[in-house]
């Protein structure tokens, strides 16, 4: 089961997932509410963070789970302060019940990654894809737009047109076509 734990949340953060079953996951940590009490209220462990990415609102709250989970964080690049562990490109790693191939997708942030389960029928697209077309900055450092492109069409070739749920670093999660929303990004992307 997959919980967004910042809905409804007053406070400048990114989504945060909480991804339940086999193994306990939260996918990016926020910023700016105590998140680490809305984990624990509903699982007793955790046993991964996995991040989108680094920008602020979507690890400012890395610390405050770490201390109070003990618990490890992967992302793509291990050099930026409370990553511990590098995940790779393609490289598969299990969120809940399901594994989830990792895809790095710069162009909005250079270590932002999207995860997809094909058995799952899911699409974590961070800060890379929202609904309607909506689509990361490109104007924060190390933003880029034609490199965002190439990151688009990189998980249109990955996905399933019958994709179930995609997930987004902020905004309303889409199970409504969200193929379809993937698409229109694509294309709302490359008009200037």
């Amino acid at each position: 089961m997959i919980s967004n734990l910042a809905q409804g949340v007053q406070a400048f953060t990114s989504n945060v997932f909480l991804v339940t079953g086999e193994r306990p996951a939260l996918v990016d940590t926020g910023a700016n509410f105590d998140v680490a009490e809305a984990v624990a209220e509903r699982v007793d462990d955790l046993e991964a963070v996995i991040l989108t990415h680094t920008h602020r609102d979507h690890v400012g709250n890395l610390e405050a789970v770490k201390a109070t989970f003990d618990v490890d964080v992967w992302g793509y690049d291990t050099t930026v302060d409370g990553v511990d562990h590098a995940i790779a490109d393609e490289e598969t790693v299990q969120l809940g019940d399901h594994d989830y191939v990792a895809l790095h997708t710069p162009g909005h942030k250079n270590d932002h990654l999207c995860f997809y389960s094909e058995a799952a029928s899911v699409l974590f697209a961070g800060d890379l894809i929202f609904q309607n077309g909506s689509f990361g900055r490109t104007d924060l450092e190390e933003g880029d737009r034609p490199t965002l492109i190439e990151s688009i069409d990189r998980v249109l070739e990955w996905i399933d047109p019958d994709l179930e749920e995609m997930h987004t670093g902020h905004g309303p999660s889409v199970t409504n076509d969200p193929y379809g929303h993937v698409e229109l990004s694509a294309q709302m992307a490359r008009q200037t």
